[in-house]
């Protein structure tokens, strides 16, 4: 039966042939060892001993947007397309579908020294990115959430604890445990806000999720190929009604959807026009001037 689910998996996942990388894999150094967002890779831009990101227009773009929009303890969620078991399984695609979610993945915005930069983490661990260099990852809807007012004084805690587990790049949870040992992105931002004493949401077992009945190869699939099991309960972006993006404590920033049939690259990159009307939501009801995924 395994390798049934997987010959079907191979041939209808797609993807295979970049063995499950995303663009900005592209940007790591050949020959570089280890987390190239951790600690020592940052250290290492620095001194020089690895070269500076290149920056593109609309990377450049991106930045100037995130220093005049994005304040420390944002909430990035973006829908990637992460892959495992190869390449072959659309593990984002699958977290976001079973989940009635627009995103896949959860990032935490610091300012440091002016510029915005993203913690979260990956197989590769607990990662430091500049927003200009985070954003490349996103195939879809972006959206921005923020603590309400009368919660921000907690935002030094929240920074507090990223700063620790990324120093300690605390490692990838594979098996999606809501424990301490091992963290994933959407675990890892709603613990950041729990070590301030602000619980954004609950975990959903696997088996409630909303849309789970409408893949039933796709889940068959991924709990015969890893120790994820449906009785396990799982800490989600989520949407209106549950997850991280339903919390109460928080409101909106920014949210845009991706172009109908949009194309990876330009999915992933910000456009120079600003968001239709339509698409777009703001604080205040005053019109964020972002660029358009």
């Amino acid at each position: 039966m395994r390798v049934l689910i997987w010959l079907v998996l191979a041939f209808n996942g797609g993807g295979g042939a970049t063995g499950g990388k995303e663009p900005t894999d592209l940007l790591v150094p050949p020959g570089w060892q280890g987390n190239p967002w951790g600690p020592a890779a940052t250290a290492a831009r620095k001194s020089g001993e690895l070269p500076p990101i290149p920056e593109t227009p609309l990377m450049k773009q991106w930045d100037e947007w995130g220093r005049k929009v994005l304040k420390d303890g944002d909430l990035l969620f973006r829908r990637g397309d992460a892959r495992i078991l190869g390449g072959f399984f659309p593990f984002s695609r699958f977290i976001a579908n079973i989940s009635g979610s627009q995103f896949s993945h959860i990032g935490t915005v610091v300012i440091e020294d002016g510029e915005p930069v993203v913690y979260d983490t990956t197989k590769a661990s607990v990662r430091r990115q500049p927003l200009k260099v985070w954003v490349l990852d996103n195939t879809g809807a972006f959206g921005v959430k923020r603590l309400k007012p009368a919660y921000r004084d907690r935002i030094p805690k929240v920074v507090k604890y990223l700063h620790s587990v990324y120093q300690k790049q605390v490692p990838f949870d594979y098996e999606l445990s809501v424990d301490d040992r091992e963290l994933y992105c959407v675990e890892m931002a709603e613990k950041a806000f729990r070590h301030a004493g602000l619980v954004l949401s609950e975990p959903v077992v696997l088996a409630d999720m909303e849309n789970i009945n409408q893949f039933p190869l796709c889940v068959l699939g991924f709990t015969s190929l890893t120790s994820l099991k449906l009785d396990q309960a799982v800490f989600f972006p989520g949407n209106d009604r549950h997850g991280i993006w339903s919390s109460p404590l928080l409101e909106m920033v920014y949210l845009s959807q991706p172009k109908p049939k949009a194309a990876r690259p330009e999915a992933a990159a910000p456009k120079p026009e600003k968001p239709a009307a339509s698409t777009e939501k703001s604080v205040a009801g005053r019109t964020t001037p972002a660029p358009r995924n």
